[in-house]
């Protein structure tokens, strides 16, 4: 039976010298080491794929440190949060002498704070109330605001090399106070690592899993059990691994297929695994236009709303916006006229390669063009009545040839009627 306290919280490190990989940042001569070995700590920024050891550092600065350490992740804060954090700051450094140190505020993944809930924090870090420690698995100079960044210390922590996985895992099997009462022999290791992806919480987690699951005390770790411990135990969601691109494939093909519910439903499940928001508007948005397009021409807007909303509110009141969108799209009228639209021309083009621009249709922006024909016998359209002239614009070669097909959903009925009126042989969708 598994602990209630899993082996990646039991093994976690209580200062530099335990801490395993990242040796350009907490080795001999490494600047987070020189940092905390001194007595001036700055804000900082931790930048560094999953599970590679940001909240474990910064636990570790605030113990060297001897500060008080608040903690908060920006899936489930909001500026509330973040102010009643600073009020608890203030009260206990008015509490206590000069000689201790600045509290320090750890905010796990940073990036997912909007632009305001990112201002909240800028007055305290800039008066010295609080020391900042940000973690974030995406580029900072996207992500954080310009005024907060530019009071952080940058550092970019590294994935974890395979002898650094090797020693995370000997460390466990020999030093553990419960799995040291097994004898483990790890005779393959590539299942775990590839499993793991790199991140040592959910590599320690698995191993104590593999392990757990076998009665014996004398336990042999095998690519072949790991793989079939592992498919009998798939966690509900990995934001990095292959759930996630299952999942992200079930919610566009639900609201493809015009089912609002089951589009919630895998939307649940992203938002409920800590997806980034950022990343479902942006495949909706995509998918406004390739598979609702000139339909619903609303759809790309209020996508596009969307997108822009949760970069300044956040989770968690985005979910709201990401929701509303989502089934809005699902319920909407669909069509994939303009993707296979600009498929069909893109294969002319693959096909025929760099056709001429007609002269008709090319600039006439000097004299020497003028006298080669360039803009002769152009029809400017507003010249003509319905703003029509019935001019082919496309290369002789492929004259009067038709890639855009409008459907019989929602405006692209009217697009149809329209198009057959004005050019008659062209657009004869009979």
């Amino acid at each position: 039976m598994i602990p209630s306290q899993p082996l990646a919280e039991r093994m976690r490190p209580n200062s530099l010298d335990d801490f395993v990989g990242q040796n350009h940042l907490v080795g001999k001569d490494g600047p987070l080491r020189k940092i905390l070995e001194g007595s001036n700590l700055p804000s900082i920024i931790l930048w560094g794929p999953p599970g590679v050891g940001k909240t474990t550092l910064a636990s570790i600065i605030a113990k060297t440190a001897k500060s008080n350490f608040f903690s908060l992740s920006a899936i489930n804060s909001g500026v509330k949060d973040v102010r009643e954090v600073i009020d608890r700051a203030k009260k206990q450094a008015g509490e206590l002498n000069f000689s201790n140190s600045t509290p320090i505020l750890f905010i796990d993944e940073i990036h997912r704070f909007s632009k305001s809930q990112q201002d909240s924090l800028l007055n305290a870090v800039e008066r010295g109330i609080i020391k900042l420690i940000g973690a974030t698995t995406e580029n900072p100079s996207f992500e954080v605001i310009s005024p907060l960044l530019s009071r952080c210390q940058v550092y970019v922590l590294k994935e974890l090399s395979d002898p650094d996985l090797s020693e995370l895992l000997e460390n466990a099997s020999h030093n553990d106070s419960i799995l040291k009462q097994k004898e483990i022999t790890i005779k393959e290791n590539q299942a775990l690592f590839r499993i793991s992806g790199g991140d040592a919480r959910k590599l320690l987690n698995l191993f104590e899993l593999i392990v757990a699951n076998n009665d014996n005390d004398n336990v042999t770790i095998t690519d072949q059990n790991v793989l079939h411990i592992a498919q009998q135990n798939l966690v509900m969601y990995d934001k990095n691994g292959e759930q996630h691109y299952d999942i992200i494939s079930a919610f566009i093909k639900s609201i493809r297929g015009s089912d609002p519910n089951a589009a919630v439903y895998w939307l649940a499940r992203m938002t409920e695994g800590g997806e980034d928001p950022k990343f479902i508007a942006r495949r909706m948005l995509i998918l406004a236009s390739e598979d609702i397009g000139n339909a619903n021409p609303t759809a790309l807007v209020l996508a596009n709303n969307c997108f822009q909303a949760i970069n300044v509110i956040g989770y968690p009141e985005c979910e709201l916006i990401l929701s509303q969108t989502a089934i809005y799209l699902a319920s909407s009228s669909k069509s994939n006229a303009s993707y296979q639209a600009i498929k069909s021309a893109k294969e002319i083009v693959k096909s025929e390669g760099s056709l001429p621009v007609p002269l008709q249709l090319r600039s006439a922006k000097n004299k020497l063009a003028q006298e080669m024909g360039y803009g002769k016998d152009y029809k400017y359209s507003h010249n003509y009545e319905g703003n029509f002239a019935g001019q082919e614009f496309l290369p002789d070669k492929i004259s009067n040839s038709s890639f855009y097909k409008p459907g019989n959903n929602g405006r692209e009925k009217e697009i149809k009627e329209k198009l057959k009126t004005l050019w008659n042989k062209k657009y004869n969708f009979d």
